[in-house]
């Protein structure tokens, strides 16, 4: 039964965003979309290990979350109120099994799936709200996944949500994907959602595995369709930067899950296909003369692609993206990296010269990562103690397994 149980947990990250954005399209309503949602998945709790997973689980959830808020709204007598239009709420509609998957061959998950980011990412929702509200509906990131991954306190994040939905409500916020022009007003905010979609799939903030495959590949699937939705350079430039981190995603772990940094990746994984397609893309942005983020970000990130080496790759040439990205976003998350490429391109002393002034920043002192490198950077200067310090206070911060695995291997390595 266990391993059952384990499945089904992974069902529920990979597809609990596209069950509730089809849920939210057929009850109309959010929060009886999520309570849907999670019937949904107590029944499956209940059935599934006795009677086996079924071939679709998406079209089995989606049915069993419709008819338990049928089943609700009926008690309640509610079914006029909330959307007469959408459901039947005939009795017909309650008897029988779940329907069939074959049934469901004609549902546009896709247009759900866009319909549900836009609609986390409506202009009426304040900013910092269309981010949390996002990453908790379309990649079913917990609260305090966000707050971790946001360096913010849990209640930040819980009150950002809470508001998201108030005014959803309020303001009778449509389920829907906008007019040509609306995209245009929402690009910004839909793009920033999609990046942290896929960092969090990329190197995951907490849990038993450093990538979240579901959400890389939910990340880039929803990148092309934006593309194809509004062309615009900053659009070709996420895909762009996806696709170039994507392009090394084996070589990036071991079998067991470990880690295996930049220097020691085995570059004959990496996909040239994805690193070509990435570097179109990259052209096709700058030909319209605006550097944005993300263009900058996969810029550095096709450096690194094009590389056949730690030592061989033009440390300089990502310096000098981080500087032009710097002029764009102050990010102390931006500082950090750049100073990590100066400490390969001009050496260690000068990497960590950026890093101490960096640590007197308060945004950055639960972020694991900071001291990591910084523990790096003392390790190659022969400063053992110091590196030991840093380490140690790397481990008391991270949340990952795997990247508590590798800072106890290096730390095991300086005492040893």
């Amino acid at each position: 039964m266990e391993p059952i149980k384990t499945e089904i947990g992974k069902i529920y990250k990979s597809e609990s965003g596209r069950v509730l954005a089809s849920l939210i399209r057929i009850l109309g309503d959010l929060d009886l979309a999520e309570e849907a949602l999670q019937d949904a998945f107590y029944k499956a709790l209940e059935k599934w290990p006795k009677e086996g997973i079924p071939k679709n689980p998406y079209s089995w959830l989606v049915s069993a979350g419709k008819f338990k808020a049928i089943d609700s709204i009926r008690r309640l007598g509610r079914g006029k109120e909330l959307f007469p239009e959408k459901l039947s709420l005939e009795k017909e509609d309650l008897d029988g099994d779940f329907i069939d998957p074959q049934d469901w061959e004609n549902i546009l998950i896709e247009d759900d799936q866009l319909r549900l980011i836009f609609y986390c990412c409506h202009p009426l929702i304040p900013l910092d709200s269309r981010i949390a509200l996002s990453l908790k509906e379309v990649c079913g990131m917990s609260t305090d996944e966000i707050a971790q991954a946001y360096l913010v306190s849990f209640e930040t994040i819980k009150k950002r949500i809470s508001r998201a939905k108030a005014l959803i409500k309020e303001k009778k916020i449509p389920y829907e994907i906008p007019s040509k022009a609306e995209v245009t007003r929402r690009t910004d905010a839909v793009l920033h959602v999609i990046y942290l979609i896929y960092n969090e799939g990329y190197s995951a903030s907490s849990g038993e595995v450093h990538i979240r495959r579901e959400l890389t590949e939910e990340a880039i699937f929803l990148s092309r369709k934006l593309v194809e939705l509004s062309s615009s350079p900053e659009s070709l430039g996420l895909l762009a930067l996806l696709l170039l981190q994507e392009s090394r995603r084996e070589s990036r772990v071991t079998k067991n899950g470990d880690l295996i940094p930049l220097e020691n990746q085995d570059r004959s994984l990496w996909d040239k296909k994805l690193i070509r397609e990435g570097v179109q893309l990259i052209q096709h942005a700058v030909m319209s003369g605006r550097l944005g983020p993300y263009t900058l970000q996969a810029a550095i990130a096709s450096v690194h692609t094009l590389a056949d080496s730690v030592q061989n790759t033009q440390w300089n040439l990502i310096i000098g993206y981080y500087d032009m990205l710097l002029t764009i976003n102050t990010s102390p998350v931006v500082e950090l990296n750049r100073a990590i490429a100066v400490g390969m391109h001009e050496g260690p002393e000068a990497g960590l010269a950026i890093i101490q002034r960096l640590l007197k920043n308060k945004e950055l002192d639960s972020y694991h990562i900071i001291y990591s490198a910084q523990a790096e950077l003392l390790k190659r200067l022969g400063r053992k103690k110091e590196a030991i310090k840093a380490y140690k206070q790397a481990l008391e911060l991270v949340h990952q397994e795997p990247e508590e695995r590798y800072l106890k291997k290096q730390l095991s390595k300086i005492l040893n």
